[in-house]
């Protein structure tokens, strides 16, 4: 966790919106992973990424459509979050310069 983000980690916004989303994921899947969906979600991840700019919008870092709960193994794969486990990198680039996600080909 980067230092600037600790302090809304800990609030009670993240705190309530986190378990609201979770709740929400178990009544529509049973909390399966939003990637995978072969595993149980394990974390809340921001699908846009967290910022000194950003983190103290609302409509950013406590929106439920900008989040996933994903499994651990999902969560690692995005770029900068784990070590990818000896996995290629999630994401390439094409011949336009332009990123692939490489977990959708």
């Amino acid at each position: 966790m980067k230092a600037f983000a600790k302090q809304f980690y800990r609030s009670k916004a993240w705190q309530a919106c986190r378990a609201a989303y979770i709740a929400k994921r178990l009544q529509i899947d049973g909390g399966l992973c939003e990637e995978c969906r072969d595993q149980q979600g394990y974390i809340v991840h921001h699908l846009v990424v967290l910022t000194p700019e950003n983190i103290s919008n609302p409509a950013v870092a406590l929106n439920h459509s900008l989040l996933a709960y994903v499994c651990k193994d999902c969560h690692d794969d995005y770029e900068g979050h784990g070590l990818n486990k000896g996995k290629p990198m999630a994401c390439t680039f094409g011949p336009d310069g332009q990123p692939i996600d490489r977990r959708r080909l």
